[in-house]
């Protein structure tokens, strides 16, 4: 990779300089200073490889990385006063995917951090109805926040960093926005940050402009739209000393403060919902800007879509009362069925749920499972095809590689990507059709495990995987049942041969015949005939409990040599039956 040094030539075209003349630099920063500070500056560093849609510029841009192969990231993480749902996993789950494709795609180090707001308006109301401290309520469901996240399988951050541990950094970066001229302090004990005295530079996110006229409002605010950093303490509340009196943090300066402790003056990444691009990302772009001085913070905001409920096109939040919590979702759905829910789209779009699109998940989970199992049985003998044709196959797997490293690297399309793998197995699939008889000719087992390989390693490296069966089983007794269902099919496999084959004379004279004895084949027959019906009861038996299993979700393929099984995603009728009773 080649050293960027965009920036100033990116922002002298812009002004109407010519790259080599004489203005350079410092006529191109002159120049943008007096221009609206909404254009957004390429910031030199290292091409990480990766177009991602930047809505400081509000277009794809070219992620470039302050550090080679190392990228500072910070999240906006919970309030922590109730359990999370599907609306606020969903957005975790997106960014866990792409922070898993910049690691395991393209070599790329992330150190994240992600702040918890554990002091807050609805925490110290939730704590005043459950008659208990805010600390101890916001402790709770912290802990509930990051149980949920470990069974989504969302990687936990480089550290998590709390509100009320940080106290002391935000006193002091509120001084020090103060001491710059873009705050103030109010007779009551409250500090605003002015918008008006930061002009034309507030608004990157937004098209809100500072000089919009205000709404009336009866607060001590000098404008409408000027935003607490530091809130004065009312009766009872819990509060700390400052300056300004006793009080507690306003919501923007937190995240501000948190990620400038960790990260200084240079942050490459910034996450979040959509919901929070105004006021919560605006307004921490202005308190950065302001404090380290500086005229970018935040080179790359990556925001996530709303996950609607279906037939509304209300995003699913607490206040309108129309979620589902992470707990209640994985009673019924699996992690990695969410998880394809998410991958099926991408990360920045808004996304419907319904019982209808996690069944589309499940499906494709479904014939992934399915194909693997086929293409392990194949190589294993188990399954006899026609002649492979391998050249075809070693074709698609090198143009899938390549149409998923160039999906990925366009605003980390994980659509296109799984698209890509279901059109593989799509051709691996048309190859191993079986057939009843087989002709000897050589299996073509490596190009199918190279197929097995790359798929798992695929799934894997975004937080899924099919190496083991799909047993959606409450607790860790998944891999025991696995292994009781694998003992009873080959124990049906064994009954089942036993009631088909026929004695080795008896099959011999069926075949050859025997030409001294003419009533010896008539006797043979009989002889067969009657095995056949001391027999059948067994094969009845092996019939009638692959129906059962199959009534459970587990199906049983009957091939030449074994019997295979697998599990169906969300269990069968009669687990469905069983569960709508209970």
């Amino acid at each position: 990779m080649t050293m960027l040094r965009g920036a100033a030539a990116a922002v002298a075209r812009r002004c109407g300089l010519r790259a080599g003349s004489g203005g350079g630099k410092v006529a191109a920063r002159r120049c943008c200073s007096a221009a609206r500070r909404r254009e957004w500056v390429p910031p030199v560093g290292r091409d990480s490889g990766i177009m991602a849609y930047n809505s400081r510029s509000r277009t794809k841009e070219p992620l470039v990385l302050a550090k080679d192969r190392v990228a500072t990231w910070y999240s906006c993480g919970p309030t922590v006063y109730d359990h999370a749902h599907l609306g606020h996993a969903c957005s975790y789950v997106r960014f866990d995917i792409i922070r898993r494709i910049m690691t395991k795609f393209f070599g790329i180090e992330v150190i994240m951090v992600m702040g918890i707001t554990d002091i807050d308006d609805k925490i110290i109301k939730r704590a005043n109805e459950m008659n208990m401290s805010p600390v101890a309520l916001a402790r709770i469901y912290e802990e509930d926040f990051k149980q949920d996240m470990a069974a989504l399988k969302v990687l936990p951050p480089t550290a998590y960093m709390r509100v009320t541990e940080n106290i002391p950094q935000i006193i002091s970066f509120i001084e020090t926005v103060i001491a710059n001229g873009q705050a103030y302090a109010t007779s009551q004990g409250n500090v605003y940050f002015d918008v008006k005295s930061w002009g034309k530079r507030y608004g990157v996110l937004t098209t809100i402009s500072p000089d919009t006229p205000d709404e009336a409002v009866n607060t001590d605010k000098r404008h409408g739209k000027d935003f607490a950093l530091w809130k004065a303490a009312k009766p009872q509340e819990l509060s700390w000393t400052s300056p300004w009196g006793k009080g507690r943090p306003g919501w923007h300066i937190e995240c501000s403060t948190i990620s400038s402790a960790v990260f200084g003056k240079q942050l490459d990444i910034h996450t979040g919902g959509i919901d929070l691009a105004f006021p919560h990302h605006e307004n921490e772009i202005a308190q950065c800007e302001v404090y380290h001085q500086c005229e970018q913070w935040g080179n790359y905001f990556l925001h996530s879509g709303h996950l609607h409920v279906k037939g509304s096109q209300e995003k699913m939040s607490k206040s309108l009362k129309n979620y589902v919590t992470v707990k209640d979702f994985l009673k019924k759905f699996s992690s990695d069925q969410f998880r394809m829910y998410c991958l099926r789209s991408r990360y920045s779009s808004a996304v419907e749920f319904s019982d209808e699109s996690m069944d589309d998940a499940k499906n494709l989970l479904q014939a992934i499972s399915s194909f693997i199992k086929d293409a392990n049985a194949y190589i294993k003998g188990q399954l006899i095809c026609d002649p492979v044709r391998e050249d075809i196959l070693w074709e698609r797997l090198a143009s899938t590689k390549v149409t998923v490293k160039a999906s990925f690297a366009d605003d980390f399309d994980t659509s296109r990507a799984v698209a890509a793998i279901m059109d593989l197995i799509h051709h691996g699939n048309r190859q191993l059709k079986a057939v009843t008889k087989d002709t000897g000719s050589p299996r073509s087992s490596v190009v199918y495990g190279s197929i097995i390989s790359y798929i798992e390693g695929f799934f894997n490296a975004l937080g899924m995987s099919f190496e083991e069966r799909q047993v959606a089983v409450k607790g860790d007794s998944s891999a025991v049942l696995s292994n009781v269902i694998d003992e009873l099919v080959q124990f049906r496999t064994k009954v089942r041969h036993y009631a088909l084959a026929l004695p080795e004379a008896a099959e011999t004279a069926l075949v050859e015949g025997d030409a001294g004895a003419k009533g010896s084949k008539r006797e043979e027959k009989e002889k067969r005939q009657q095995l056949m019906g001391e027999r059948r009861p067994l094969l009845e038996a092996c019939d009638s409990l692959r129906e059962n299993l199959a009534a459970f979700g587990i199906h049983i393929k009957d091939r030449a040599a074994v019997s295979t099984w697998e599990m169906a995603e969300g269990g069968g009728q009669a687990e469905q039956q069983a569960q709508g009773k209970s």
